[in-house]
C-alpha cells in the first residue's frame, strides 16, 4: 500500500515539475514580464472562483488547480500567438530570400540581405530577425547554411519551416537550380500560410462568441445577487447548495476547456 502511495506521489511530482517547466521554463511561451502577469492573473482567477462559488477563503486552496489550468491555457495561447507571428514573418523572409537569389546574390549573402530587410520590416525584437541573426552568425563561424536551417526548424517546431529546411538542404546537395526551387517552394508555403490565416480570421468570431458566453453566467448571477440580496444564500450556507455549486463549477470548467479546444487551430 505504501509503495502504491509513493508511486502516486512520484507521478504527481513529475506532473507538477513538467507543468512548472512548461509555464516558467526556457521553452515557455511567456516572456519574463508575462510570467509575472500571468501568475497574478491566475491568482486572481483562483480567488474569484473561490469567492464566487463558495464565498469562503477556505476554498482558495481547492481552487488552485483551476488557477493552474487557467495559467496553462494562457501560456498555450501566448505560445500559439508567437508561432503564428513567426509563421507570418517567415513567409516574408523566404519570399525575400527568393527575390535576393533572383537578383543575383549568393545563398549566404541572400540570407544576410534578408536579415537587414526583416529588421526594417519587423524590427529587432521580431522572432524572424533573431533567427536570421543566428543564421548569419553561424555563417560567419563557417557553419553550413543547411545545418543552420535545420537548427532553425528544430527551434521553431513549425511544419512550414521544417519543409523549407528539408527542401533547401536537398536542393543544395543535388546542385539543381537552387533559385527556382527556393522560389517555387517559397510561393507554395506562402500560399499555404495565407489559407491558414483566412481560417484563423473565420475562427476569430467563434472565439469571441465563446469568450462572451463564458462571462454571461457570472454576469447573470452577480446581477441577481446585487438586485436581490440573499437570494442565493441557500447555495452557500447548506451542504446541498455547496454540492450544487461544485457541480456547476465542474460543468463550467469542462465546457470552457471544450470550447477552447474546439476553437483552436493547431499549427
Amino acid at each position: 500500500m505504501s509503495q502504491n502511495c509513493r508511486r502516486r506521489d512520484l507521478i504527481h511530482m513529475r506532473r507538477v515539475r513538467r507543468w512548472y517547466r512548461q509555464i516558467y521554463g526556457a521553452e515557455s511561451g511567456f516572456t519574463r514580464r508575462q510570467k509575472t502577469g500571468g501568475t497574478m492573473q491566475a491568482a486572481g482567477v483562483t480567488l474569484f472562483l473561490a469567492m464566487f462559488f463558495y464565498r469562503s477563503f477556505l476554498a482558495v486552496p481547492l481552487m488552485i488547480p483551476m488557477g493552474m489550468i487557467y495559467l496553462t491555457l494562457l501560456e498555450k495561447k501566448k505560445r500559439t500567438k508567437g508561432r503564428e507571428r513567426l509563421r507570418s514573418e517567415f513567409k516574408d523572409a523566404i519570399l525575400s530570400v527568393a527575390a535576393n537569389l533572383r537578383a543575383g546574390y549568393a545563398v549566404e549573402n541572400a540570407f544576410r540581405e534578408t536579415m537587414q530587410e526583416m529588421k526594417v520590416l519587423h524590427g529587432r525584437e521580431a522572432p524572424i530577425y533573431r533567427e536570421l541573426y543566428k543564421i548569419t552568425q553561424g555563417l560567419a563561424n563557417r557553419i553550413s547554411i543547411e545545418t543552420l536551417m535545420q537548427q532553425f526548424a528544430g527551434r521553431a517546431k513549425l511544419e512550414e519551416i521544417q519543409e523549407f529546411a528539408d527542401i533547401f538542404s536537398m536542393a543544395k546537395r543535388s546542385g539543381g537550380n537552387l533559385t527556382e526551387i527556393i522560389y517555387e517552394t517559397a510561393a507554395m508555403i506562402s500560399e499555404k500560410i495565407d489559407v491558414e490565416k483566412e481560417i484563423q480570421v473565420l475562427l476569430a468570431a467563434k472565439r469571441l462568441e465563446q469568450n462572451i458566453m463564458s462571462v454571461i453566467p457570472f454576469a447573470i448571477i452577480l446581477y441577481v445577487s446585487a438586485a436581490s440580496s440573499g437570494y442565493f444564500d441557500v447555495l452557500y450556507e447548506t451542504i446541498a447548495g455547496r454540492t450544487v455549486m461544485s457541480i456547476c463549477l465542474a460543468v463550467y470548467a469542462a465546457a470552457y476547456i471544450m470550447g477552447v479546444k474546439i476553437t483552436e487551430v493547431k499549427i
